[in-house]
């Protein structure tokens, strides 16, 4: 029966039970076993409920479940505020030193969306947080072998550069199972965990959850709040501006009314720097 249908008729049984229990005298002697039912119809209501977070993750945060893409998503809006559950966690790695942080690469021009830990070719990657197995895919020249998993709390966390990947699409997992080892596939320059986390297709930086070099998390919820400013942000095409085949400078600025001086002072560049497809500029 669907878990939804199921929630709903326990619901009601709960309700008609609590009229029950403060109806009039006459039902006075059958209030302590209408306790008793209520307390019981509250355990399974809370095991469906566990049930639905399992298969169901973050249901009622997501429009959809797809095993399509990473975390492209379209016609979401991102709460402005968003309390997330920390407890329960699992360190991805055992390893604690971070090669590179999460922001923008002024020398490569371009944006790291995650964290980079060091590991060992074979390390176990593991799960953060219970949840289930959305995407296992292989970039060649970006992620090479990776997996993400939607997790209740509302966060999604990616995985990258494995050398294997343990788990499938839709299978779900507790935090601290096995779900790869380390590697250094795909666009990646040694051997390291590639560690992300998404609220809603969104990167978010992971050093606001997890603390690497102590092994821990930073509390046990993290209160998200929605910047009232732009920030970097290559998705925002007002903002930010990803060059495609054929692209100049004098183009760009012409088509988003800016000016070449301009572009050249934000992104550290000059008027004889050549563009490359994919790269982003920052246009304001």
């Amino acid at each position: 029966m669907n878990i939804r249908i199921i929630r709903h008729a326990v619901l009601a049984v709960a309700v008609v039970l609590t009229v029950q229990a403060s109806g009039q005298d006459v039902l006075a002697a059958q209030a302590p076993m209408d306790r008793q039912m209520a307390k019981i119809d509250s355990v399974v209501l809370d095991r469906l409920l566990k049930i639905e977070d399992y298969e169901y993750p973050a249901q009622d945060l997501y429009p959809e479940w797809s095993n399509e893409y990473a975390h492209k998503y379209t016609n979401v809006v991102i709460p402005d505020s968003l309390l997330i559950d920390l407890t329960g966690f699992c360190m991805p790695t055992e390893n604690t030193k971070i090669t590179d942080i999460f922001g923008y690469r002024p020398r490569r021009r371009r944006m790291h969306y995650g964290l980079d830990v060091k590991v060992q070719r074979g390390d176990t990657i593991r799960a953060a947080f219970d949840g289930k197995v959305r995407y296992v895919s292989y970039q060649r020249r970006g992620y090479g072998n990776y997996v993400v998993i939607r997790h209740p709390n509302g966060l999604e966390t990616l995985y990258a550069h494995l050398t294997k990947k343990m788990v499938d699409e839709n299978e779900v997992v507790k935090a601290g199972d096995p779900i790869g080892l380390g590697g250094n596939t795909g666009r990646s320059t040694g051997t390291h965990l590639h560690f992300e986390t998404r609220l809603l297709g969104k990167a978010l930086n992971p050093a606001l959850f997890f603390d690497f070099p102590n092994q821990d998390v930073t509390g046990d919820t993290y209160l998200y709040t929605k910047p009232k400013k732009k920030v970097y942000d290559p998705s925002d095409p007002d903002t930010y501006y990803k060059v495609r085949s054929g692209d100049s400078l004098g183009r760009i600025a012409a088509r988003k009314g800016t000016t070449v001086k301009n572009l050249c002072k934000l992104n550290g560049i000059t008027t004889k720097t050549i563009l490359r497809p994919g790269q982003v500029l920052r246009l304001y």
